[in-house]
């Protein structure tokens, strides 16, 4: 058949342009996007999606689903706020208590166990705070404060602030002064920034894990206490407000699957000889030991 020459070419660009815009709009506000399906959601998280984990799940998930997801990099605090805003479908974070004024509130749903890691708190290796004779880790705290030593926060809100804030003050103190600094960055660039310093800091064990190798100053003086085991939930928003929220509820039952968990339990081994997180069956006796009760399964809501 014949094309017809004389048709107009300006009657294109706004197709052109309606297809075109999602994707250049997606690519302004995402930290990343990944798939390129039809179907899309947005989903804020920190390190998962800073360490790679968040990807290799969406592309395992995508084998049966071909949606793109926006991936929002925020800390815990962040990514709540960005759920309650509207702005993200779900959220994959670790602070317990926000998330559980969350659902009671009626903005977020379906809190789903997915996994854990473990803080540890490092600094540099002459430790001249003596940590690595602490019997807790707000006995930690207190002798770095005591000792005015070099202790790096994020100060943003995260996850990771929370847990430092909570340790602060169980240790009954509330750190000021040069030797507390505030970073209001993420964990990779502070844990970074401790190095340089010589400088306590309590990171992820999937950020120490990722990051160790380019470190020079220092090594990890305490970890164990179950107090600093790390417990991801992800929630999303309420049936019924957005497109986007069919696919973040089924991202979260395959995060919560069988294959969704052997990827977490064996993210980062290959690479780094050791896994970054463990999986749902872990987390859930460091949860169940903090609800001082028996759980029968991973939804604790």
């Amino acid at each position: 058949m014949r094309k017809n020459s004389n048709f107009p070419k300006w009657f294109l660009i706004p197709t052109l342009l309606l297809s075109v815009a999602p994707l250049a709009l997606a690519n302004s506000e995402c930290t990343a996007v990944y798939g390129n399906g039809p179907d899309r959601f947005a989903l804020a998280t920190g390190s998962p999606g800073e360490l790679g984990l968040l990807e290799k799940l969406i592309t395992s998930f995508n084998g049966k689903h071909d949606v793109t997801v926006c991936w929002k990099k925020a800390g815990s605090g962040k990514s709540l706020r960005l759920l309650k805003a509207r702005e993200v479908d779900m959220v994959m974070v670790h602070a317990p208590a926000a998330e559980k004024r969350a659902v009671e509130e009626g903005w977020a749903t379906n809190r789903t166990l997915i996994g854990a890691n473990e803080f540890y708190i490092v600094g540099p290796k002459e430790d001249p705070a003596r940590i690595i004779q602490a019997d807790s880790a707000s006995d930690a705290y207190a002798r770095i404060a005591k000792a005015q030593a070099t202790f790096l926060s994020r100060g943003d809100n995260s996850g990771t602030h929370k847990k430092e804030i909570a340790l602060w003050k169980q240790a009954g103190l509330e750190p000021a002064g040069e030797w507390y600094i505030t970073t209001e960055d993420f964990m990779m660039a502070t844990l970074k920034r401790a190095d340089e310093v010589n400088g306590y800091f309590m990171t992820d064990s999937s950020t120490w894990i990722a990051g160790k190798k380019e470190l020079n100053n220092l090594e990890v003086l305490f970890r164990g206490d179950p107090l600093l085991i790390n417990i991801y939930h992800a929630l999303c928003r309420p049936e019924g407000v957005g497109c986007g929220q069919k696919y973040a509820s089924l991202f979260i039952d395959f995060v919560g699957s069988e294959e969704g968990q052997e990827i977490i339990r064996t993210y980062g081994k290959r690479r780094y000889g050791e896994p970054m997180y463990k999986d749902a069956s872990y987390a859930q006796q460091y949860e169940c030991q903090r609800h001082g009760s028996s759980c029968s399964d991973h939804a604790l809501f």
